[in-house]
């Protein structure tokens, strides 16, 4: 069932490639998190653009800072720390701009990214997911549940993020040819009806292909619920292994900003009222989203 038509709310795009483009710094198993580090300005300068961009909802630079990340790639240590930095970046980038746009909190894959057997034991997801509500969740507005490529893991960090009372979107990471699938091969809207019983408000498809994102949005249009999809932009994820570093992938040369506004166009028709940027998905691409949508009088400047 189509949802009602409504001004679609828009996110911003991915940081973490965003972030890679704009640092003179070598990748590393951290991605994002070493801008944090290393180029702190950085990060405030991306949430800045994407904002001026027309993004009304921005999400934590912390994508990789997970304990179990920490402890392979980096130093658990750490870990409260750069939630700090991603907290203070995304707050004075708010502040910087002077606009009403709220903050997400970021519930990573805890391992990484699209490998679904990667994913650890059911206590383990349990616990380090209430340690990143719990880190995150009196600087945030809300929580977005990211890239989920597994129903349980899934499952663990909609438990922890609806613990906190603050609103939970869940997204999934889809079969990039078969949008109605998982990566682990589980249905999504078997996933999707999973989470929603626990207590998420608004289903969301991200870090998949655009044309996976545009299949998933059909799937989801049969729940009665807000729904939406941020894609990537790479030719294939295939490449990227566990502690891997992003300057394995590629990114696809067909996805300009109009290309993408254009995708992002049939998710709004299919009733999709929540849309942003992944991977690769810079200001430029949610500006031309912006200004489309404007044109439409879907969106006011």
């Amino acid at each position: 069932m189509s949802q009602p038509t409504r001004k679609p709310l828009l996110l911003d795009g991915g940081m973490g490639q965003e972030l890679r483009k704009r640092s003179s710094r070598p990748a590393t198993p951290l991605w994002s998190a070493q801008v944090l580090l290393d180029e702190p300005h950085l990060v405030v300068e991306a949430h800045c653009d994407f904002i001026a961009a027309g993004a009304e909802v921005i999400k934590l630079n912390n994508y990789s800072v997970t304990p179990l990340r920490l402890a392979r790639d980096g130093n658990p240590e750490l870990f409260e720390h750069l939630h700090s930095l991603a907290l203070a970046a995304a707050h004075q980038a708010r502040e910087q701009m002077g606009k009403e746009v709220k903050i997400a909190g970021c519930l990573p894959p805890l391992v990484a990214s699209y490998h679904s057997d990667s994913v650890p034991d059911d206590a383990t997801c349990a616990a380090d997911y209430q340690r990143l509500v719990e880190q995150q969740s009196a600087g945030v507005d809300l929580f977005i549940i990211e890239t989920m490529s597994l129903i349980r893991e899934a499952k663990a960090a909609t438990r922890a993020a609806v613990a906190s009372k603050l609103p939970v979107w869940v997204a999934f990471t889809v079969d990039d040819t078969d949008g109605t699938r998982l990566r682990s091969g589980e249905k999504l809207l078997a996933a999707a009806k999973e989470v929603l019983e626990l207590g998420a408000e608004c289903l969301l498809v991200n870090c998949s292909s655009p044309e996976g994102v545009t299949r998933a949005m059909r799937e989801l249009s049969q729940l009665e619920v807000p729904f939406g999809g941020y894609a990537n932009g790479f030719t294939s994820v295939a490449p990227l292994k566990p502690g891997g570093t992003v300057d394995q992938l590629a990114a696809r040369t067909d996805l300009n900003p109009k290309a993408y506004a254009d995708y992002a166009k049939q998710w709004i028709e299919q009733g999709a009222s929540i849309i942003g940027g992944c991977c690769e998905v810079g200001p430029l691409h949610i500006a031309e989203l912006k200004q489309q949508l404007v044109n439409q009088g879907k969106a006011t400047n």
